[in-house]
């Protein structure tokens, strides 16, 4: 990989994994379009790291709160946090039972396409019809499932994790920040998944490894993935889903136009 393939799909990475758009859609559409080769499951490994570190790092004092109030009923983080483990269980047996079948079956064009703009029109709705005012710490645990779900079914390629689990949120009467800040706060077990996942896979390939080009690559996606995050959790009660929704629309365009 040259350094301009490293900086774009480092900065790629760190965009679409917090935001309300198809991250596969971006990740197939891009390399095609330049004609770059594979960039290998070190560098997803990377990114990944990157992005976790980015996450963790700007929810660093909600996290300590939650995981200290997690065997205290009596503290007011005791519902959150038992929310997110609810969340974060649909995730395991769905990976561990589907991913053979999603990576063999379901990463085409085609099916991106139509679930980036498919999903792209159920986040419009949810954000439309929403009623918008339940904060994250109301969720029950039928809500915490139901958005667990959701977060299960964005293996899906074009899903997108943090657009569905957002769509959810929504659906459920969260505020837009509230439904961002859950989805933000159960993407640390999701991510942390998908890493030790792919070093797994990793371990049974040995390669020689470019150490300075994952380094690098895991600080640019970091930065990025922080940067998104606080951007969106500032914008969005202003700007609302409807934007993420079109550009999810024109996406699936241009995926259909150049791929299929």
């Amino acid at each position: 990989m040259d350094l301009i393939q490293v900086l774009v799909l480092a900065v790629l990475q760190g965009l679409v994994e917090f935001l309300p758009i198809s991250s596969s859609g971006h990740l197939i559409l891009v390399p095609a379009l330049l004609g770059w080769p594979d960039q290998g499951l070190a560098f997803d490994i990377a990114v990944h790291v990157g992005t976790l570190v980015a996450v963790v790092f700007y929810f660093r004092r909600d996290l300590i709160d939650l995981a200290a109030a997690i065997f205290q009923p009596h503290r007011p983080e005791n519902k959150l946090a038992w929310a997110l483990v609810i969340a974060t269980i649909p995730l395991l047996p769905a990976g561990i039972f589907g991913a053979d079948f999603i990576s063999n079956e379901l990463r085409s064009p085609l099916v991106i396409a139509a679930t980036t703009a498919g999903f792209g029109i159920l986040l419009w709705l949810a954000d439309r019809y929403g009623r918008g005012l339940r904060s994250e710490k109301d969720l029950g645990f039928k809500d915490a499932l139901l958005i667990g779900i959701g977060q299960a079914i964005a293996l899906v390629p074009g899903t997108s994790r943090s657009g569905i689990t957002m769509t959810a949120g929504l659906a459920l009467g969260l505020s837009r920040s509230a439904a961002a800040r859950f989805s933000f706060l159960m993407a640390v077990p999701a991510v942390a998944a998908a890493g030790l996942w792919q070093m797994l896979e990793f371990a049974d390939s040995p390669t020689v490894i470019p150490w300075g080009t994952l380094i690098l690559a895991t600080v640019v996606a970091g930065v990025t993935a922080f940067l998104a995050i606080a951007g969106f959790l500032r914008l969005i009660e202003r700007l609302g889903m409807v934007v993420f929704a079109v550009y999810r629309l024109l996406l699936a365009g241009v995926i259909i136009y150049v791929l299929v």
